[in-house]
């Protein structure tokens, strides 16, 4: 999705075409299979996704149709990034004011730091 990755510790794998809730149900194990998932870094883009996931369910299908596609092509594109990135920061614009239950602002500082700009 763009960012930097400083250390392996840091990374989480996210289950893009069969949910981890629903992986057992079609056979799967725990489906941590390369065509089901991009390794993302936890604190910034995993957490990110998830959230644009519960707020802009439509942009976060497409982010995922990208790493899809990456998966298909077996390496990291960068028009796939670039374009991830043009739908982050469509994400940004329009929810930079949104807050949680607690006050604080949905999209943290460390969510629009990443490599591409």
């Amino acid at each position: 999705m763009g960012y930097k990755v400083d250390r392996k510790e840091s990374l989480s794998f996210h289950h893009l075409i069969v949910p981890r809730r629903d992986c057992k149900l079609f056979g799967l194990g725990e489906g941590y299979l390369y065509w089901n998932g991009a390794i993302l870094r936890q604190n910034t883009s995993h957490d990110y996704l998830n959230l644009i996931e519960s707020k802009d369910y439509e942009l976060f299908l497409t982010i995922t149709s990208e790493m899809v596609d990456e998966n298909v092509k077996g390496y990291l594109d960068m028009q796939n990034i670039r374009y991830i990135d043009d739908c982050l920061t469509y994400f940004e614009r329009e929810h930079c004011s949104d807050r949680g239950k607690k006050g604080k602002l949905l999209i943290k500082e460390e969510y629009t730091r990443r490599m591409i700009k």
